[in-house]
């Protein structure tokens, strides 16, 4: 009867150890990094930077986010503004003084890359104003400089989105 009990407590034993060792070797159950987790970082980092820049009142700082080329451009209600330059005399145009500017926040980020070195973010935009609050979305493409991501395309909309009741 000793004899058995010793078997049939190594048995167990072997078995519990069996599904420990199974166990250790089957991957995490938690979410596995995605491949572009370091990147989203980079890129909501620059459009914080973005954020704080342009409630400071700085439009110039706001555009280090932007690549500094002929060759960005940006395309909103007025049609299309090419180069740095031209992005950046549209944003002086239409944002003149803080009053115009307001505070900016950026909300609802969606991320896609489209490969290892360029991203499309989706989003919204809300500037509050004392002459009124404006918003809407837009879509960026940005590109993975030596010097870090960077907009290379923006496509900036005005939308009216509902109120919520108080």
């Amino acid at each position: 009867m000793g004899r058995i009990r010793v078997d049939l407590l190594a048995a167990t034993g072997m078995a519990l150890l069996a599904v420990c060792f199974a166990v250790l070797q089957r991957p995490s159950l938690s979410k596995p990094a995605d491949a572009h987790d370091a990147d989203r970082v980079a890129i909501t980092a620059v459009l914080q930077a973005q954020q704080a820049a342009w409630n400071r009142g700085d439009v110039d700082s706001f555009l280090v986010g932007y690549w500094q080329s002929p060759e960005l451009t940006f395309s909103g209600s007025n049609g299309v503004s090419r180069g740095w330059d031209g992005v950046l005399a549209r944003y002086k145009k239409n944002y003149p003084d803080r009053a115009a500017m307001g505070e900016l926040a950026f909300s609802d980020l969606e991320f896609r890359f489209l490969g290892p070195g360029a991203a499309l973010v989706l989003g919204k935009w809300h500037l509050k104003r004392e002459m009124g609050d404006i918003g809407g979305v837009f879509s960026l493409v940005w590109q993975k400089f030596p010097e870090g991501w960077k907009i290379v395309h923006d496509h900036t909309s005005t939308v009216s989105f509902p109120q919520p009741n108080p």
